[in-house]
């Protein structure tokens, strides 16, 4: 591993350096000195008593490394590693949300949060624990949409999962489940991808819907392209709650293919999980996430690590000095 010393913003410091020369030039060359005359001075002359300036010296020393060392601090110094071997997890992964009506159900009467707003937290959690891994994403309801190709730019991907709303981009998008397009649209996301594994989250929590295409040929899609698929079903047993404003809570009784499901995820060589309640799914894209680990070795050229704080701390303590001695102690010499 080669590094060097680098100064990441130069011409802060030559800025500072030339203002702070000019400063003294101005101060004991070109400026003059006023000069006072006192009865005493005659005196003091009389007496041979010699006048000390080692004290101002003294302050001015300090303080012009102080300056000077803030100064390097404008440059901002860093330590430049030429060639660094860091650990990755080569994972290309997609995840697939269902946006559909039914997603507007809560499952849990002390928890009312519905499973769009859970699916929604726990997806930008699941993005922020995957740092460096690219990430796209894929919603569906009556139709299959990419939403955000494969990226390393969480913050962008963030800031779309937030914006997602149950059937965007339009109302009728919310009437349908498109599973198995769903699964075809994100395997083309994954079509380029050169990841050691390759990963579709598909979440849902219903069954593919009339006019869908037949799921075999999504699962040999994706089997072909060796993608592995993490399939969630979302809903209790009951089938999901509502909140009528007439009525108060009742159950609406949508079913979960949960057989599909873990025959999508079993022929991928995936898994199925079952989330019942709103918790259960944190849990789920914690295992998901211990599941996809497939770390190796890549190296990084010029990586550079910002080297502030000794300087920091000398300038601190250089001022620190020079005020202690100045208030308290300078009558010692």
């Amino acid at each position: 591993m080669h590094s060097y010393f680098h100064l990441f913003s130069p011409w802060h410091l030559v800025y500072a350096i030339v203002i702070i020369l000019i400063s003294v030039f101005v101060k004991y060359v070109w400026a003059h000195q006023s000069s006072y005359v006192y009865p005493l001075a005659t005196f003091l002359k009389q007496k041979n008593a010699q006048a000390s300036s080692f004290y101002q010296w003294f302050f001015f020393v300090m303080r012009l490394c102080s300056l000077s060392l803030m100064a390097l601090l404008l440059a901002r110094p860093q330590f430049v590693d030429l060639k660094s071997k860091i650990t990755v997890d080569g994972v290309d992964i997609v995840l697939t949300l269902d946006v559909s009506e039914s997603m507007k159900c809560f499952d849990d009467v002390h928890d009312r949060r519905s499973r769009w707003e859970v699916a929604k937290t726990e997806a930008l959690r699941f993005i922020d624990k995957r740092e460096s891994d690219a990430v796209g994403l894929v919603i569906f309801g009556r139709y299959a949409i990419a939403r955000c190709p494969l990226t390393h730019d969480k913050r962008v991907l963030k800031t779309i999962v937030e914006g997602l709303e149950i059937g965007m981009p339009s109302y009728d998008m919310a009437h349908g489940t498109m599973l198995a397009q769903s699964i075809i649209t994100s395997a083309r996301r994954l079509q380029k991808s050169k990841a050691k594994s390759k990963v579709i989250v598909l979440l849902t929590d219903g069954a593919p819907t009339q006019g869908d295409v037949p799921m075999q040929d999504a699962i040999d899609i994706a089997k072909k392209m060796n993608i592995k698929i993490y399939t969630i079903g979302v809903g209790g047993d009951a089938g999901g709650y509502i909140q009528d404003p007439i009525f108060g809570i009742h159950s609406v009784g949508i079913p979960l293919n949960k057989q599909l499901l873990q025959d999508i995820a079993v022929q991928t060589g995936g898994k199925f999980f079952e989330a019942k309640r709103p918790q259960d799914l944190k849990t789920i894209y914690d295992k998901i996430d211990q599941l996809e680990k497939v770390s190796y070795e890549t190296e990084v050229f010029n990586k550079h690590q910002d080297y502030f704080v000794p300087f920091l701390l000398l300038t601190i303590i250089l001022l620190m000095c020079e005020l202690y001695m100045a208030t308290f102690s300078w009558f010692i010499f």
